[in-house]
């Protein structure tokens, strides 16, 4: 199934346990995708999430741009400091690695009052592979 051109937005307070909550938030907007699209974009999203809450500062809003064969994912906070790949330890450090693994591209907008994280994931099978 092809998305139109659609943004989804979708304000979470500075809590962890608003995470359940945009997973699931996530599965509700995707559900006519692909299992394996709509459970990359699930961890995904929770990844870029939790590393707003943890690093960043409120107010947190978290989007979805669903195209015909792309969905870009945002996660905006009010926090200054860029996102930074950390060396993988018992306390973290895999999460941007493991964004970026997923996406076809990925990145981070800074602007005044804070930033935003962004991954692109391709959702038309066909295209995955195609050139052109």
């Amino acid at each position: 199934m092809k998305l139109r051109a659609i943004r989804h937005e979708l304000g979470i307070s500075a809590e962890l346990t608003e995470l359940a909550k945009v997973r699931q938030w996530v599965r509700t907007v995707l559900g006519g995708l692909p299992a394996n699209i709509v459970g990359t974009a699930v961890m995904v999203v929770d990844e870029l999430t939790s590393n707003a809450l943890r690093h960043g500062r409120a107010p947190y809003h978290v989007r979805l741009l669903t195209g015909a064969a792309k969905l870009r994912i945002e996660v905006e906070d009010a926090g200054g400091e860029p996102a930074r790949r950390r060396a993988p330890s018992e306390q973290g450090g895999r999460g941007l690695l493991l964004v970026e693994r997923c996406a076809a591209a990925w990145g981070q907008l800074r602007r005044a009052g804070g930033k935003i994280l962004w991954a692109e994931l391709t959702t038309d099978q066909d295209a995955a592979g195609a050139h052109g």
